[in-house]
């Protein structure tokens, strides 16, 4: 079956106290995002990369691939106001229909295993819908947050067992993805499978690693270095 994978790269940099957006910073001398695009066409020399950036970072991120020597082949879309519209954006230049997977991947975790991303793709053939999750380790409190701040004693314990944390790629079959991102944009839409299951169609969780992180601060690139 086909494979498509949607790399969206849309950081500003803030949280990292940075004026390069995020995605160009480096990783022992390579950017972020060159990282990401590397993992995947290691994976599948075959898959169609659709890199999605803002418009007026898509000239840096030319130079970018002509000063390290990048020749992964990929195309590269102007993103939109907001992730759902930058998705939709890498969305709409694939053709195929229906005998078609495509992920959608955050351009900042580089570090996705192999097997995730196998799992991910093989999964989404049979069940067109499906995300990688981690298991919480911490100990977790639902805030009850009141109209200016907390109240006292607004707080509770919450059973970790119950909760997963998201990662990325989510992997779907490209006719329902392209299905439920015709809907209009709603500030819910967190993720892609929000946007799925927003048209009634179950997403199916398997299993994460643990490395692969979003690298959105100082400390996230220090770990990056370390990986």
């Amino acid at each position: 079956m086909k494979r498509y994978a949607i790399i969206v790269a849309g950081g500003k940099g803030l949280r990292m106290g940075s004026e390069v957006p995020k995605q160009f910073l480096t990783v022992r001398g390579v950017p972020v995002l060159m990282l990401t695009l590397q993992k995947f066409h290691a994976f599948d020399p075959e898959m169609e990369l659709i890199v999605v950036l803002p418009e007026d970072q898509m000239g840096y991120w030319r130079g970018l691939c002509q000063e390290h020597g990048c020749s992964i082949p990929h195309q590269i879309v102007a993103g939109g106001e907001t992730r759902f519209h930058s998705v939709k954006n890498g969305l709409d230049i694939i053709e195929t229909d229906n005998d078609a997977v495509v992920g959608v991947h955050d351009g900042v975790r580089p570090f996705v295993s192999d097997e995730v991303l196998q799992r991910c793709y093989t999964l989404a053939e049979e069940k067109k819908a499906v995300i990688p999750v981690i298991p919480v380790v911490e100990t977790m409190r639902r805030v009850y947050v009141g109209q200016w701040s907390v109240p006292r004693g607004g707080s509770v314990m919450v059973p970790r067992r119950e909760y997963r944390l998201v990662q990325t790629p989510q992997v779907f079959n490209v006719a329902l993805l392209k299905r439920a991102y015709k809907q209009t944009y709603m500030v819910e839409f967190t993720d892609d499978a929000t946007v799925v299951e927003a048209i009634g169609t179950q997403v199916t969780l398997t299993e994460g690693n643990q490395e692969n992180i979003k690298i959105t601060t100082p400390y996230d690139l220090k770990i990056a270095e370390i990986m």
